[in-house]
């Protein structure tokens, strides 16, 4: 298989912004907007390295509302303002060593992501893709299996974006 192809367990979401696309993508590439929005309602994220470029690395860790620490990191494939970004996602370590999720020892180590953003009378519909990139049949296992889970977190996720892009317009 092709590096970085996506395997047939994809997972695919759309959802409508009301903003411009490239208040949203800079909402997604711009530390500073980033870490207001990213992850799951009540959750902290706390950015270490945001250098979005092809090659280029994002680092940072999140907490629980519980005071839950987890450490994760984006490797930048494709950036194309405002219209697409693709990035490798993976758990790691404080230094950005790819590590096994804390959650599941099947969990992929690489997820990719494939973002698209496309704007229609100042209303911009994002689309995200991806799933597991160099996976084992029990990583692939493991995250069809947790799909559900994973779409809910960016449906809340994505909420958090919609809250944060109404913010700031």
């Amino acid at each position: 298989m092709a590096e970085n192809q996506v395997e047939n367990n994809e997972l695919l979401l759309t959802r409508v912004f009301n903003a411009p696309r490239e208040l949203v993508f800079k909402v997604w590439t711009d530390p500073e907007h980033f870490c207001k929005w990213w992850g799951p309602k009540g959750f902290s994220l706390n950015v270490s390295k945001m250098d979005v470029r092809p090659g280029g690395l994002f680092l940072g860790s999140q907490t629980s509302p519980e005071g839950h620490v987890m450490w994760g990191k984006f490797v930048y494939q494709e950036v194309n303002a405002p219209e697409k970004l693709v990035y490798v996602q993976s758990f790691s370590d404080e230094e950005g060593n790819t590590v096994r999720a804390p959650f599941n020892p099947n969990w992929p180590l690489e997820i990719i992501n494939i973002l698209t953003l496309t704007e229609e009378n100042g209303k911009t519909t994002l689309t995200l893709s991806g799933g597991p990139i160099n996976a084992t049949e029990e990583e692939r296992a493991a995250f069809e299996g947790m799909r559900p889970m994973v779409q809910q977190g960016f449906v809340g996720t994505f909420d958090e974006l919609d809250n944060y892009l109404a913010s700031q317009q």
